[in-house]
């Protein structure tokens, strides 16, 4: 266990003088508080609030901060209170608390909606006070270094949030150190098989590549010397998940790599990186369009270096060249500067810069009430921006990769983005979903009354561009539903003959409102224009007893002709939570299989479209909120119920490989509908269609495949496919 003492000597040596009494009253109550308890591992719970208190102090964190970190759990997991801490420790220590205590008093309807609630207060809190992430970033890491004692599914769900939120965020505050290990653990528990055979492959070359780069990095400190250029070097082996990543992405073997192997090199001006480069293109050849200036051009993170990749002896490594400040900048992000304010510790006006987009990004959360919107949209803006393009003045807009002249010109305004008709890219026309590339120089085309479209939903990038789209589309929708609710409604009253004015106008309707979760006449005639209350059920609720209808029932008899031909609403394995008589079918697009977790969208007038969770479909329809719906599986798998799912496997080419797959998935009874084989660059692509009866069965069916040796990936297709049988 971590002493308190080594916590203490590291903040004076950062902060001489700092409140060092509060760290040790600190220490005091949450080991009083925190008495009897102990963590998965059957150590004393204390271990954790030190180990984290001392990762604070290593990121060089002022007292306050660090004594937060000793008392982050005692609101959460004892019987102490916010305003006891406030009591004791003041109201600057108990808000940074309250910035990281976990609301899990509150009782949210689901874990989707739980996760959200509390990256809202993250990202709220930060926005106020930038030590609350910091606390949460040392939590984190603690857990995730000791997250072998947990069960294995609470590891996979703490590991995926880790990658998915923890490390991005890390890594847009520019904290490369952090979001390094925390990649890295997430990946040895989300594929333990990969993390594996990627360590043993490094491992089995790290003696020759130690060798290979202490040999560059004499030859550089030399030529440096020659040329009068301060410096000192550091080397590094990417880290795994890194190179996972690119393995993956790009399908190429280890030793295609070209910054597998890294020399850092960090001198005393950003005119000597400059001299540096030289000396080193001088020196070794370099790889052609690998040169990066980030220096000039900063990342959004406030990184700043010199990229290059060379070859020396038949071996690429990439060299990074940058000052001292720079450096510490790349590493600690965020927390390389802190100056006092107003009596607190803040960072800089230069770290000011690096939450401007998180606090944009809040601003934009407020009017989201999708919690699956909501997070989706924080891991898009939690990825750093890496495309710079320039307006004709030469304003430079920097965007996210793959980003479109329709996310350029939201980025400009809303208005521009909204009446958009058409791009320059370089003084030449081009369709408004071409992917933007750095140095691209973008003119907007507009047109007074044109609108966005619905299918920009399908390329835009940015969360701004997204948002704002949806937010029009959802007004345009909105009007839709209750014109159509109205027609809906006056076409009921007829049949009872009642005054459709009178019912609309006279106050009738007012009565029933919060009975249908309405607050206003236009939110239940919308719920009817959508299909979620019946016209009928509401008109039947406010005529009088024995007024009965003027047209005979023929609707019935109309709707189950629609069902039968179009095959709506005749799917008995899917119910939908809180309405009645709702059409129901499967979306093609993603074909969802029993045990799926499932989404549901009402359409107006094709009732509801149930589509899977991670369909790539779903985050373009369900723009607004209030037309999703609860779906579950019904009852228990008739035994001759099964689905189609096409598989696509990524392999080695070599003879055997199909029948080792064949014979894989045979060995869990799943049975083989269809088989499609390419090879390409010593890399093989079986695409296959497998017939199973539900989400279990298909997860043995691909832990079947990847056991295989040689077999890279094994991924879900989102091909269109028939309904299952």
């Amino acid at each position: 266990m971590i002493r308190l003492e080594e916590i203490l000597d590291k903040v004076e040596k950062h902060h001489p003088g700092d409140k060092l009494d509060l760290i040790r009253r600190a220490y005091i109550f949450s080991a009083k508080e925190h008495k009897g308890q102990v963590r998965a591992s059957g150590e004393p719970y204390l271990t954790h609030p030190l180990e984290v208190a001392n990762l604070l102090a290593e990121m060089k964190m002022d007292a306050v901060t660090v004594g937060v970190g000793l008392l982050h759990d005692v609101v959460e997991d004892t019987l102490t209170t916010l305003d006891k801490i406030e009591e004791l420790f003041g109201p600057e220590v108990a808000h940074i608390v309250d910035g990281v205590t976990k609301i899990s008093q509150i009782q949210f309807t689901s874990k989707e909606e739980k996760q959200a609630e509390n990256f809202r207060k993250m990202l709220l809190a930060m926005t106020d006070d930038i030590r609350v992430i910091m606390v949460k970033f040392a939590d984190r890491l603690h857990n995730m270094r000791t997250l072998a004692y947990l069960p294995s599914e609470r590891r996979q769900a703490i590991a995926r949030e880790t990658l998915e939120i923890y490390a991005p965020l890390a890594n847009r505050l520019g904290m490369g150190k952090i979001r390094g290990e925390l990649e890295d653990l997430a990946f040895s528990y989300l594929d333990a098989k990969a993390h594996e055979e990627l360590k043993d492959l490094v491992e089995k070359n790290r003696k020759k590549h130690e060798a290979f780069l202490a040999e560059v990095t004499g030859m550089v400190q030399q030529k440096m010397r020659e040329h009068g250029i301060p410096c000192f070097t550091q080397s590094r082996i990417k880290r795994l998940y890194s190179i996972h990543l690119k393995l993956k992405k790009q399908r190429i073997a280890i030793d295609q790599v070209y910054d597998l192997l890294a020399l850092r090199l960090i001198t005393d001006s950003v005119k000597n990186c400059y001299a540096a480069l030289g000396v080193i293109h001088n020196t070794w050849r370099p790889v052609p369009g690998r040169i990066k200036d980030f220096i000039a051009m900063p990342r959004p993170n406030m990184y700043q270096s010199l990229h290059t990749s060379v070859i020396a002896g038949g071996q690429p490594f990439e060299v990074q060249i940058r000052t001292a400040e720079m450096h510490q900048i790349a590493e600690e992000g965020i927390a390389a500067h802190w100056k006092y304010k107003d009596g607190k510790l803040v960072a800089d006006d230069r770290e000011d810069q690096r939450v401007s987009w998180l606090r944009h990004l809040v601003e934009l959360q407020q009017e989201m009430k999708d919690p699956a919107d909501f997070l989706s949209t924080l891991k898009i803006d939690l990825y750093p921006a890496e495309v710079y393009t320039f307006t004709p003045k030469g304003k430079v807009i920097t965007l996210p990769r793959d980003a479109t002249p329709v996310d350029f010109a939201y980025a400009i305004h809303t208005e521009v983005g909204h009446t958009c008709v058409g791009a320059k890219i370089n003084n030449r026309m081009t369709p408004l979903r071409t992917k933007l590339r750095n140095g691209d120089i973008v003119e907007i085309i507009t047109q007074s009354g044109h609108k966005p479209s619905r299918d920009w939903l399908s390329f835009v990038k940015t969360s701004r561009a997204r948002n704002k789209i949806r937010h029009w589309l959802t007004e345009q929708e909105s009007e839709k539903a209750i014109e159509l609710g109205r027609k809906l409604v006056e076409k009921e009253a007829r049949k009872y003959k009642q005054s459709v004015k009178e019912l609309l106008e006279g106050g009738k309707l007012d009565a029933i409102l919060p009975e249908y979760g309405s607050s206003k006449i236009e939110d239940l005639l919308s719920a009817i224009g959508y299909g979620k209350v019946s016209a009928k059920q509401i008109i039947a609720r406010l005529v009088p007893d024995g007024v009965k209808e003027a047209v005979p029932e023929e609707e019935s008899k109309i709707t189950s002709v629609v069902k039968r031909v179009f095959g709506l609403g005749t799917d008995a394995k899917l119910q939908v939570k809180g309405f009645d008589d709702l059409l129901v079918y499967r979306a093609k697009c993603c074909n969802p299989i029993r045990g799926e977790e499932v989404i549901g969208y009402i359409t107006r007038g094709k009732g509801v479209a149930v589509h899977s969770k991670n369909c790539p479909n779903v985050q373009n329809l369900l723009y607004d909120a209030d037309r999703k719906v609860d779906v579950v599986w019904a009852g228990a798998a008739p035994a001759a119920e099964s689905y189609a799912v096409p598989l696509t496997i990524v392999t080695e080419d070599r003879p055997g490989m199909l029948a080792e797959i064949a014979a894989a998935i045979s060995d869990v009874k799943a049975n083989i509908l269809n088989v499609e084989a390419r090879t390409a660059d010593e890399r093989g692509t079986i695409d296959i269609t497998v017939e199973i009866p539900d989400m279990k069965h298909l997860e043995r069916v691909i832990m079947s495949i990847k056991k295989i040796d040689g077999v890279y990936d094994v991924s879900r297709s989102t091909k269109t496919l028939n309904i299952a049988r």
